[in-house]
């Protein structure tokens, strides 16, 4: 049996940036990685946007503001120290009709409060930073957003992690855990602790409920699909366009994302899936967890109005005219033709409180004696890592 002082599960981002700021803090201990697939970040962290939030959608009391503005800071600084991709273009975001300028406010307040550097800008204003959009009277600025290339950053901490020591285990998917003999089995090998962080993504509750914790919590999978903008159409977007969100729902909409290849992503959709890797129509399905996903989503269908809204929202998405008619309430000059199915796709593992039926909003952490577990680490959970980091190994080592 190999042990460890500090045994982390998981090798996406916040694993990654957890193991990091153990190294800071313990440069003697011995530090391990386990990851069930072959490389870092295949799932979200390997996945998502790239966009480095503000923070600005969050309660001033969540800890999602405390972490995400700091962290969206440290993860541009990185990639800027280390050569690593990074595009600063800012990022609009622009109410399409009357209704939505109170929650327009309401995120200029959240600014204010979280000290994120924003601008109510005008319609003319705004079209000086973006031509092609369609602004209802007002719209925000943030002018310090900027885009990474996710898997650069991913692959720059694991070179980075290896040189000061720490081992990375890929291929060893967790089968079992023991708390009281502080003992991790895969398929092939046991592993000793002294403590564990659980970072395992869309599997972390299953990894928290061998120590009898995340008791009233499900994690449930919803599938991002993307389309993309033709590149001679590219041009319609200039950096980053999004519409004013739904405070109720952790879903931003349809919106537009110029990557740091130039090449210009609308969505994604936010459609429940069928299973925690279920990538493709077949692809990653698991008939073990289908009936237990089925069930927790059709209880929250039942019981709120709220998810009803989304879940008709979202499902109208995945119908071609209709992504279309949300894209062009931003660009009225975008056609259907100019969007093309993109091989972007991603599954965001999202915590649901089975007690209230409802999707919980702010990140969540859960702690033993000798192990932390983080069963929520949904966006912007890449801007914040290295701020995220800090809480969860605080009180922890």
């Amino acid at each position: 049996m190999d042990s460890c002082d500090q045994l982390i599960i998981g090798a996406g981002i916040v694993g990654l940036a957890v193991a990091r700021e153990l190294r800071k803090r313990l440069p003697q201990s011995k530090i391990l990685i386990l990851e069930k697939e072959d490389g870092p970040g295949r799932h979200a962290s390997g996945r998502n946007s790239g966009v480095l939030h503000s923070g600005i959608y969050y309660p001033p009391q969540s800890l999602k503001a405390k972490v995400c503005k700091e962290g969206a800071r440290r993860m541009a600084a990185f990639c800027e120290e280390r050569k690593l991709p990074l595009r600063k273009g800012g990022k609009i975001i622009i109410a399409t009709k009357a209704e939505e300028l109170a929650p327009l406010q309401a995120l200029m307040e959240n600014a204010r409060a979280n000290q994120i550097r924003a601008e109510l800008l005008d319609e003319d204003q705004i079209r000086k930073i973006e031509p092609h959009a369609k602004p209802y009277k007002q719209g925000i600025y943030l002018p310090e957003v900027s885009v990474i290339d996710g898997l650069a950053v991913l692959n720059e901490l694991v070179r980075e992690l290896k040189e000061t020591g720490i081992e990375i285990c890929f291929g060893e998917a967790v089968k079992s855990i023991d708390p009281k003999a502080r003992e991790v089995k895969t398929l092939r090998n046991r592993y000793g602790y002294g403590h564990l962080f659980n970072c395992a993504g869309a599997y972390a509750d299953r990894m928290a409920k061998f120590f009898g914790l995340a008791d009233g919590y499900a994690l449930v999978p919803f599938k991002g699909t993307y389309c993309d903008l033709r590149p001679e159409r590219a041009h319609l977007v200039n950096s980053n366009i999004y519409p004013v969100p739904d405070p109720q729902v952790p879903f931003l909409g349809v919106h537009f994302t110029r990557s740091v290849d130039g090449q210009v992503h609308a969505g994604p959709t936010a459609i429940p899936a069928l299973g925690r890797e279920n990538y493709g129509i077949f692809e990653g399905l698991n008939f073990a967890e289908t009936p237990a996903i089925l069930g927790t989503f059709s209880g929250m269908f039942f019981a709120s109005e709220k998810f009803r809204r989304l879940a008709f929202r979202e499902w109208s998405n995945y119908w071609k005219p209709h992504f279309v008619a949300e894209a062009k309430k931003l660009i009225p000059e975008i056609k259907s033709e100019d969007l093309v199915a993109s091989p972007k796709v991603g599954i965001r593992p999202q915590l649901v409180d089975l007690k209230t039926n409802s999707l919980v909003m702010d990140y969540v952490m859960e702690k033993t004696a000798d192990s932390t577990h983080v069963l929520n680490a949904i966006s912007p959970a890449f801007t914040s890592a290295f701020s995220f980091a800090e809480v969860l190994v605080n009180g922890s080592v």
